[in-house]
C-alpha cells in the first residue's frame, strides 16, 4: 500500500474523510514552507500539497496566482520545491503531493523529474493542462518510480472520459467543485453535491475521490463528506491566512494550526 492510499484508509477507519491541504511552495519565503507545513500538519491535515509556483498557472485564481507571483519573487525554483518536500517528508509521516504545470516537468526532463521527486521522498504529482490522452509517457516514468499520477475530473467531463481518467489516476481522483478556477467560495453549491454523486461509481473501490477548488469552511467540508466524498482539498483558506500575516510566521502558525484543526473536524462522517 502507498503513502496516499495509507493515508486516506487510516482517515476512514477513524470514522473521518481525509483533509489536503495545499501551500504554495516558497510563499512568502523558501525557508519558511517548513514550519507552515508543520503547522498544518499539527493542525490536522492528512495529505500536504506543495504548489510548485509557475508563471502562468492557468487552473488557478488569484489568490494562488498572488502566491505563485510571490514564490518566484523570493527565489524559489522546482528543484528547491524538491529540496523543500524533502525536508518536510523527514519530519512528518505525512504524504506529500507536487502540484505543478506541465512545463517545469518537460523543461526538467520525466526521468529527471521523477527520479529527483523520488529521492525527495515526493508520494504523488498533479499536473492540471495534462491531459490523460497525451499523459502516457509521464504515468510510464511516474510508475519506475512508485509516485502516484493524480489526474483532475471537471464537471464537464463525460462519463466516458471519466472512466478512462479513473483508469490512469492513482493516489485520488481529484474532483474539481465547479467550472472556473481556484478560490475561496461562499457556499458549495448543490451542483456540486450532484457532480460528486455522479463521479463515486467511477471511483468506488478504485481510488479514493478527493473535491478541490473553493472549498475554504467547515460546513463546506461537511457537506461533501457528507455527500460520499473521500476528501476535501483545502488550498486558498491557507493561503490567503499567510498572505495577510506574511510579517508575522509566529501569527501564520497559530491561525493554520487553528484553521486546519476546524477543517479536519468537519470531515468527521456522521
Amino acid at each position: 500500500m502507498n503513502a496516499i492510499n495509507d493515508a486516506f484508509q487510516k482517515a476512514q477507519a477513524k470514522g473521518n474523510g481525509a483533509l489536503v491541504g495545499y501551500i504554495m511552495a516558497g510563499d512568502p519565503k523558501p525557508e519558511l514552507t517548513a514550519k507552515i507545513a508543520d503547522a498544518l500538519i499539527k493542525g490536522g491535515v492528512d495529505i500536504l500539497e506543495l504548489g510548485l509556483p509557475f508563471s502562468d498557472p492557468i487552473a488557478d485564481g488569484p489568490t494562488i496566482q498572488a502566491a505563485s507571483v510571490r514564490a518566484l519573487a523570493a527565489g524559489t525554483t522546482p528543484a528547491k520545491v524538491l529540496d523543500i518536500a524533502k525536508v518536510i517528508r523527514q519530519s512528518h509521516d505525512v504524504p506529500i503531493v507536487i502540484m505543478t504545470y506541465y512545463n517545469p516537468v518537460f523543461r526538467m526532463g520525466l526521468d529527471k523529474f521523477f527520479s529527483l521527486a523520488q529521492k525527495c521522498m515526493v508520494d504523488g504529482v498533479i499536473v492540471p493542462d495534462l491531459p490523460v490522452e497525451e499523459a502516457a509517457d509521464y504515468v510510464k516514468a511516474a510508475k519506475k518510480t512508485g509516485i502516484d499520477t493524480i489526474f483532475l475530473v471537471a464537471p464537464s467531463t463525460s462519463n466516458e472520459r471519466v472512466s478512462k481518467i479513473v483508469e490512469f489516476s492513482s493516489g485520488f481522483l481529484y474532483l474539481v467543485s465547479h467550472f472556473g478556477v481556484t478560490g475561496a467560495q461562499s457556499d458549495i453549491e448543490d451542483s456540486t453535491i450532484q457532480l460528486i454523486k455522479r463521479i463515486l461509481p467511477f471511483t468506488s473501490s478504485k481510488v479514493p475521490l478527493a473535491v478541490g477548488f473553493g472549498v475554504s469552511k467547515p460546513e463546506h467540508v461537511k457537506r461533501i463528506i457528507y455527500a460520499g466524498a473521500d476528501g476535501v482539498i483545502v488550498g486558498s483558506a491557507f493561503i490567503n491566512i499567510i498572505h495577510k500575516h506574511q510579517d508575522s510566521i509566529n501569527v501564520i502558525i497559530k491561525k493554520l494550526e487553528e484553521t486546519a484543526s476546524q477543517l479536519k473536524k468537519a470531515t468527521k462522517n456522521h
